[in-house]
């Protein structure tokens, strides 16, 4: 029998999400917003008011569509998670370094988990794309490479 989860609950998970230090996007399999969390509005500069039910190409064209539909369509299909790291591709949304003392990077760095999130019948109708900051990771393994290297005299 499922657990029931009361309003209170759902009212706490809510306030969880939108708390979050990691960008929290949920997409129908059309590709419109119908979740968007507080670290998404403040990094693009655009409120859950304006981007509920606009499709996620249509706010942000830079995004590889091609590339990023691979990634969705294995999750719908499989059910399972697709990650992407900040090494293989820096971001799936440009958003500007946020750090303007330490940083020295243009952008954000991001690494990417796109989630199956079923319907009570089981089918995986919507995915959820978590974004998380790897900025400053990239910063210092940058840092590190530069020290490393072999100094000439």
């Amino acid at each position: 029998m499922p657990t029931q989860i009361d309003f209170k609950e759902l009212h706490w998970l809510l306030d969880i999400v939108q708390c979050l230090d990691v960008g929290v996007v949920v997409l129908d399999r059309q590709y419109r917003v119908e979740v968007w969390n507080s670290f998404m509005e403040n990094h693009s500069g655009l409120g859950p008011d304006r981007v509920h039910g606009k499709n996620l190409f249509e706010l942000f064209p830079e995004i590889d569509r091609n590339w990023l539909r691979r990634k969705v369509d294995t999750v719908l299909q499989l059910g399972t998670r697709a990650f992407s790291l900040w090494e293989q591709r820096p971001y799936l949304i440009r958003f500007e370094n946020y750090r303007p003392i330490t940083g020295e990077e243009d952008f954000m760095y991001q690494n990417l988990t796109v989630l199956p999130l079923a319907a009570a019948g089981g089918q995986v109708e919507r995915v959820c794309l978590v974004i998380t900051d790897m900025t400053e990771v990239a910063r210092l393994k940058r840092q590190l490479a530069e020290t490393s290297r072999p100094r000439l005299l």
